[in-house]
């Protein structure tokens, strides 16, 4: 699948407010983290498609889903790599790999370099970030 080629989206805090729940604004838009084996997410083992709660997105497939052991979905690599976006995050006195959503922003979670085969990646996400698409 090809990345989406739609405009970015962006919205206002108050716009987000008005679509979101607080617990999805406060990670989403704020880069904040739900607790470890909390999420709707962690221990899904359903087939499907993860999708950016804000703008929709196809983010990750559930064939690309482990048992990361850390409390949160973990993925070994995106469903179209275009759509996840990465950059440095030096915040909580840690460097980290933070993924965002490429179209809107959103703050999914971070990379970091001790996931499974063939990436060797563990995409660790929110499910607050998410929405799933069960097929």
């Amino acid at each position: 699948m090809a990345a989406n080629d739609s405009k970015p989206v962006e919205k206002s805090d108050k716009e987000w407010k008005e679509q979101l729940t607080p617990e999805q604004f406060h990670v989403a838009r704020e880069k904040g983290t739900e607790r470890a084996f909390t999420g709707a997410y962690w221990n899904n083992h359903e087939p499907g498609v993860y999708r950016c709660i804000c703008c929709d997105d196809e983010l990750f497939r559930s064939e690309h889903q482990f048992d990361s052991g850390t409390g949160w979905p973990s993925f070994w690599q995106p469903a179209v790599g275009a759509n996840v976006d990465t950059e440095e995050d030096n915040g909580a006195f840690m460097r980290r790999t933070e993924a965002l959503c490429k179209r809107c922003g959103a703050h999914l979670g971070h990379v970091f370099p001790d996931g499974p085969e063939p990436t060797g990646l563990r995409y660790c996400i929110n499910s607050a970030s998410l929405k799933f698409e069960k097929k």
